[in-house]
């Protein structure tokens, strides 16, 4: 399964096009899930796992991969199922989110599809495990749910929103006081992540669960007479979200005469090399790999060095 992960140059063909690939898998019983390709290292058998103390509940140990240290985390238990059974057929999902790299222990993994992000559709309020589920699609007449690692990552490392201290003292920084900004995520963590952190820095925050959302409301401000580029500081975007995606988003804003001046910053967990021949295709003006509220002062400090003075 490892060999069939596309090169980085093969993958970025499907950036701004609104596509996707997915990896899709079983936790236990029949139910399909899956995760973006994008995120995916690599698919293993799992290797021999090392008991650690003091682990939290759901990281059932570590295994030494090429060199490296890696973090082994039961997918079924974290996202509230029963706990997954060890044996001879147990798989290794090896991903990289927010620059660090864990895996996700599973009972199978059956294939690799690519999805127009149009199929793609948030989970209904009433399914049960929507808690832990960023979106659903259907492939051959089966649901699939996407998870929100994001969200099971965030509950074993919790992330810190704060600002270090050393990082306020710039006095460009008085600039941003009312100020307003648009967050776009269909990660709720994500979303209150990011929201924490811009308002200590007294901006008022915008947010959006979509790319169709979020640019619907750009469209919607200017159409009530919004110059954009004097209402909004910034734009952050997500990559990967339903309906339509970062990338496919940015396009949007970029041929749009009135929304074509914004300052988009792409704000994502993926962290892999292909992201800035992302940002360049589509336009983005900077990235930040969620979540580091000091070098999210450097992007802010950067958009406000592009004011007239």
């Amino acid at each position: 399964m490892a060999s069939v992960l596309d090169s980085v140059d093969q993958r970025t063909q499907l950036v701004g096009e609104n596509r996707l690939e997915i990896l899709m898998f079983r936790l236990s019983g029949r139910q399909l899930f899956a995760i973006n390709v994008f995120k995916v290292q690599e698919v293993v058998r799992l290797p021999t796992l090392r008991a650690i103390p003091q682990r939290h509940p759901h990281v059932k140990g570590v295994v030494s991969l090429r060199g490296q240290t890696i973090p082994v985390i039961d997918l079924a238990q974290a996202i509230g199922m029963r706990p997954s059974v060890i044996d001879e057929n147990s798989t290794i999902i090896v991903t990289e989110y927010n620059l660090s790299v864990q895996a996700f222990l599973v009972s199978s993994v059956e294939r690799i599809i690519n999805l127009n992000w149009e199929d793609i559709q948030p989970p209904p309020s009433s399914a049960g495990r929507s808690h832990y589920l960023t979106a659903i699609t259907k492939v051959e007449d089966n649901i699939v749910e996407v998870i929100d690692v994001e969200k099971v990552l965030s509950e074993i490392v919790p992330m810190n929103t704060s600002i270090p201290e050393e990082h306020l003292t710039d006095p460009l920084l008085a600039k941003v006081q009312g100020r307003e900004v648009l967050i776009i995520d269909d990660s709720m963590v994500a979303l209150r992540q990011l929201s924490e952190t811009l308002t200590q820095l007294g901006l008022v925050v915008h947010k959006e669960t979509d790319g169709l959302k979020g640019i619907n409301r750009l469209k919607a401000w200017a159409d009530e007479g919004h110059v954009l580029t004097d209402k909004l500081l910034m734009v952050f975007t997500d990559a990967e979200m339903p309906e339509m995606d970062g990338y496919r988003l940015t396009t949007e804003i970029r041929s749009d005469p009135r929304l074509k001046d914004l300052y988009v910053v792409m704000h994502t967990s993926l962290s892999g090399s292909f992201n800035n021949a992302m940002v360049q295709k589509v336009g983005c003006d900077n990235f930040l790999s969620k979540f580091q509220p000091d070098k999210l002062v450097g992007v802010i400090l950067d958009r406000l060095s592009r004011d007239p003075d």
